[in-house]
């Protein structure tokens, strides 16, 4: 392939728009219905991902205890220290009600306090699949009464399915990645270290104005699905596997190309195209309506029909077909044997099974896509070829 030195990356021209208060206030009607559907009458959100994706508000986690409970019916309310509630009540969209205690108190008083304001102090409350244990373990000992079950049942679907302003913050953030990855391919050179290029990476994402890096493994580093702390530097005709992205507005990019440093040997073509059908097999596996889990069959079935695998055995495919991505870079819904929920309109998720031929090298082509009315759609275009890692490039 070629290495044409090329130091800043396309300008993409594109205006997107972050999610407005009337699309965060919808989202808490829709868990409060969902709340009403699974008898819990509220749930706790620590800062992070669920926090900001029904509020807005960019919190922190840290060991100072700040929450948001969202009732099913009345108005949110918060707790925090009294020191940063000036800071919470700038980002607040939603209700007034704010507890706050001092650095010698328990923050789990005023948790109780609130609950029991609310008449809530036995209520079934909803807590989020990450929240800590010594926050759960403070909420518990200060309302003993209260039935505290995961808010799964509410947080996941509505994340899963991802509204048309969501799907354009992840397409923006797609399309920037793409244009960081040919930047940072075109200055690979013989001897290069994996630090210099991931530096590269975190650059060419600067540029187009965005947080972002790509990680970069090569030759027999490319046979260990998250890397090897060996093999740092790049050889001529060393395998070379990129998987990186960055994020816009708090919405994931994600991408792996694969590519060879020099000619590729037919082995190495060979095992490309064949992960290059496992991934077309999986894209065409998804189709509205059908299981998740047959998208993970599809591909495996390419893959052990020529003779690899089967399940996670390697020579083959050793992990999930792919993850969930919005607000978080692995999400539900996990494209994984098992997973029998039903592909519905905007799902996002990473289409990329791997082949990894144990001390040789690992192939790993991932683009991410969403589910439409018509099947699925991706965010970028997979690779055409070993030597052409994207669609809109000239052949070498």
């Amino acid at each position: 392939m070629s290495h044409a030195n090329r130091d800043a990356p396309a300008r993409v021209e594109k205006s997107v728009a972050p999610i407005t208060s009337q699309e965060r206030e919808s989202r808490i009607l829709e868990a409060r219905k969902r709340m009403e559907a699974q008898g819990l009458d509220a749930i706790l959100l620590e800062p992070g991902s669920n926090l900001y994706y029904f509020t807005g508000i960019r919190w922190e986690q840290t060991d100072r205890t700040m929450l948001a409970v969202i009732p099913a019916r009345g108005p949110i309310g918060y707790i925090c220290p009294r020191f940063e509630e000036a800071r919470l009540r700038e980002q607040m969209l939603f209700g007034e009600d704010v507890r706050v205690w001092e650095e010698h108190e328990n923050p789990y008083h005023e948790v109780a306090g609130l609950l029991r304001d609310r008449r809530l102090e036995r209520a079934k409350l909803g807590v989020e699949q990450t929240l800590r244990f010594f926050v759960y373990d403070g909420i518990r000992g200060a309302v003993p009464h209260a039935a505290l079950t995961p808010a799964d049942s509410v947080t996941i679907p509505c994340r899963s399915n991802k509204s048309e302003a969501e799907i354009a913050l992840l397409q923006h953030a797609a399309d920037l990645t793409v244009e960081a990855f040919k930047v940072c391919i075109a200055q690979l050179y013989e001897g290069m270290s994996r630090e210099e290029f991931i530096d590269n990476t975190v650059t060419a994402h600067k540029k187009l104005g965005v947080a972002g890096s790509i990680d970069v493994q090569f030759g027999p580093g490319t046979s260990f699905p998250h890397g090897s702390t060996q093999f740092t530097h790049l050889r001529e005709n060393d395998v070379v596997l990129m998987d990186g992205g960055c994020t816009v507005e708090g919405y994931h990019s994600d991408m792996t190309r694969t590519l060879v440093f020099g000619e590729p040997t037919k082995r190495q073509r060979e095992i490309w195209s064949l992960e290059q059908e496992a991934q077309a097999a999986a894209f065409h596996a998804a189709r509205l309506g059908a299981p998740i889990e047959e998208i993970d069959a599809a591909a495996r079935r390419v893959i052990v029909a020529a003779g690899l695998g089967p399940g996670y055995e390697t020579p083959g495919l050793p992990h999930r077909t792919g993850h969930g991505i919005g607000l978080d870079i692995h999400e539900d819904p996990y494209i994984v044997q098992g997973n029998r929920s039903p592909l519905a309109p905007g799902m996002c998720f990473s289409n990329e099974p791997m082949i990894v031929i144990p001390g040789e090298f690992g192939v790993r082509l991932e683009d991410c896509l969403y589910i439409t009315e018509d099947g699925g759609r991706y965010f970028t275009d997979p690779s055409p070829s070993i030597d052409v890692p994207f669609a809109d490039e000239p052949h070498a």
